[in-house]
């Protein structure tokens, strides 16, 4: 819940001014957070009606967007996606003006599938990327571009995100997912408070200088994908589904969910926890779980 990610968050920097790039279910709650926290933010989203639009930004429609937007800005992140042909739709219109900012600190989020699949194992921040679907590749990509702007930039590596009224919860409620069993398989998922708490963390500690430029988002526990939906079930009191083999339920999986069963691994967040001294708001998915369903009450 937003007020446990302000309640164990330090306040930002003075005179901050927190540019976000896609005001979807991360970026919106990354948004409140800050501004609970002492920061302006303005915060995107495709269409300027929308709740929680300072702006609009349409990567589709190349939306013009206001110098006055920038005028001040100290920190930018984005949370858009690359395009179908693996352009950066920020850096596209807005890429030589960010170069040019006298920015503090830019994040931009990126995904744990450009490390690819490592069979199960862990991976860490040190480890190779061989990403292997295209949207990984395409990530990976974009990334490098970011890179090339020599600003002063963290990248965030995120595994599955969930929270209130997106998570475990609302497939069993469905009633129209069953529980594959594929042996071995594990996922690696994040919190969007700790996404949020984690953004928070990153910026203070580069205002001191402590500021690896990878970073890798992600609870305590990896799980299988039937550890996670029968704590869901037993949550909300409702039977457990009935347990189908991989092969089984591979056979009716549309081809983006059959990708995420392509590539098996543990993501590690030592760095982060460890080394960076992040404390996790949920540590794995039975905490997180619970937090949503205080959440959200229509379940």
């Amino acid at each position: 819940m937003l007020p446990e990610v302000v309640k164990r968050s330090a306040s930002l920097p003075s005179n901050t001014k927190i540019l976000i790039f896609g005001g979807g279910f991360s970026g919106q709650h990354l948004a409140n957070a800050a501004r609970e926290l002492g920061a302006e933010v303005l915060c995107s989203r495709r269409d300027a009606t929308k709740k929680g639009a300072d702006f609009a930004f349409d990567s589709t429609r190349k939306t013009i967007i206001s110098e006055k937007v920038f005028s001040g800005v100290t920190h930018v992140i984005s949370c858009v996606p690359p395009s179908k042909d693996g352009a950066d739709p920020v850096l596209e219109q807005c890429g030589q003006i960010i170069k040019n900012m006298p920015l503090k600190w830019a994040g931009y989020l990126s995904t744990t599938g450009v490390y690819g699949d490592y069979q199960g194992d862990w991976v860490t921040e040190q480890s190779n990327v061989h990403p292997a679907q295209p949207r990984s590749i395409r990530r990976l990509a974009c990334e490098r571009k970011w890179e090339s702007l020599g600003i002063p930039l963290q990248i965030l590596r995120l595994p599955g995100i969930y929270g209130p009224g997106r998570s475990a919860l609302e497939a069993i409620a469905s009633q129209k997912n069953s529980m594959v069993n594929k042996p071995g398989q594990v996922f690696s998922r994040i919190h969007i408070d700790d996404i949020a708490g984690a953004i928070i963390h990153l910026i203070n500690l580069f205002s001191k200088d402590i500021c690896p430029k990878i970073i890798n988002v992600a609870d305590n526990l990896p799980a299988t994908n039937i550890e996670v939906l029968s704590f869901a079930a037993n949550l909300l009191n409702i039977p457990v589904p009935d347990i189908e083999s991989f092969e089984s339920a591979s056979k009716k999986m549309s081809p983006m969910a059959l990708s995420f069963w392509q590539e098996n691994r543990k993501v590690s967040n030592h760095q982060l926890c460890n080394s960076l001294g992040y404390k996790l708001i949920h540590r794995d998915y039975r905490e997180g779980l619970k937090d949503c369903l205080k959440s959200n009450k229509s379940i």
